[in-house]
């Protein structure tokens, strides 16, 4: 980060000019995102009416669109994607429904996730159950099977992103608070209506033959997504007495360079490090921040193919600053 400002008023100047939403371009997003995601649902449906095996392929790009679907949620939650609260609160919302996920209650913890990730003590809110070397050695054995298990490629990216979104989704947290509560059962009462309407249009067997493939898939590329973005070889991870937020979110954020079309579906979300810098710029704007500041050019890429590296990280090793394996453990001969 040689060219990186250390002065932080220095570097917000230079990102401030990508921080204002631009209404008809958040517009364009909402109508080549939920337009094509309507239409495709009415294709699916006939084609479900020929054989289910023809309209399974058609649940690959329709999780894609509810990805990007995701993406203006997201940014919604930011108070980026419209210059109006109103207006992020509303599409917030909507897109909520089509995702199963509680708008206010994911704003709130994604806000926390944004402000301690990397922080090794602040571990636990919107983020993956990651343990140290330490940590692992020093747990009781049921807690080492509940960890093997949770962090099992199976589990993380198939089985736990639908829990997530399906059941997890529809129970507020404990100690949440009553806005976050009451945006779960106003997400719920819309998840109900729109399964409702949609059963009594297509039938309710039609529907569940159609959403649940779609879901199930956009969840784990969802949670794949996010997982690579802070689970990659050199991520920055430190203690909260070192910890830094310029630094965790240019190293502790990844750059996940992808091919053209699957930016689009991801809505650019790959220049993860500039949207951990500044999360106000609309995503729409993130590939132009990053071209027009060499700055953020230094930052090392991921590409599609590195990103599977990730697949063999477990543990962090506090020692060495990095990210390793279980069979990291039998090499210093701990177990």
């Amino acid at each position: 980060m040689s060219d990186f400002p250390s002065n932080i008023e220095d570097w917000q100047k230079i990102v401030a000019k990508y921080q204002y939403p631009q209404r008809s371009k958040s517009i364009g997003q909402l109508l080549n995102t939920l337009i094509p995601y309507v239409l495709l649902w009415y294709v699916m449906i006939k084609a479900l009416s020929v054989s289910f095996w023809l309209m399974l392929p058609l649940t690959v790009i329709a999780a894609g669109l509810l990805v990007r679907a995701f993406i203006i949620f997201h940014d919604c939650g930011h108070g980026s994607f419209f210059k109006s609260q109103k207006a992020n609160n509303f599409w917030g919302f909507v897109t909520g429904v089509l995702t199963f996920t509680p708008y206010q209650y994911w704003r709130h913890e994604h806000a926390v996730h944004h402000s301690q990730a990397g922080n090794l003590d602040k571990r636990g809110w919107g983020d993956v159950w990651t343990l140290t070397v330490e940590e692992y050695l020093k747990a009781d054995r049921w807690t080492r099977i509940k960890y093997r298990f949770a962090r099992n490629p199976i589990c993380l990216f198939l089985i736990g992103p639908s829990i997530l979104f399906l059941i997890s989704h529809r129970l507020p947290a404990k100690g949440a608070s009553s806005k976050s509560i009451k945006s779960v059962h106003l997400t719920n009462l819309g998840v109900v209506i729109l399964a409702a309407s949609l059963s009594l249009l297509i039938g309710f067997k039609t529907y569940v033959l159609i959403q649940l493939p779609i879901l199930a898939m956009a969840a784990s590329l969802g949670v794949w997504l996010f997982y690579v973005q802070h689970q990659f070889e050199g991520v920055y991870w430190e203690r909260h007495e070192k910890w830094d937020y310029v630094t965790e979110a240019l190293k502790g954020s990844s750059f996940l360079k992808l091919p053209r079309i699957l930016q689009w579906f991801t809505g650019n979300i790959g220049y993860h490090h500039i949207h951990h810098l500044t999360p106000r710029i609309p995503n729409y704007f993130l590939e132009k921040c990053y071209n027009e500041n060499a700055m953020f050019r230094e930052i090392k890429p991921i590409t599609l193919l590195t990103s599977f590296k990730s697949l063999t990280f477990r543990l962090w090793d506090e020692q060495h600053q990095r990210l390793v394996g279980f069979n990291y453990l039998k090499k210093l001969k701990y177990a």
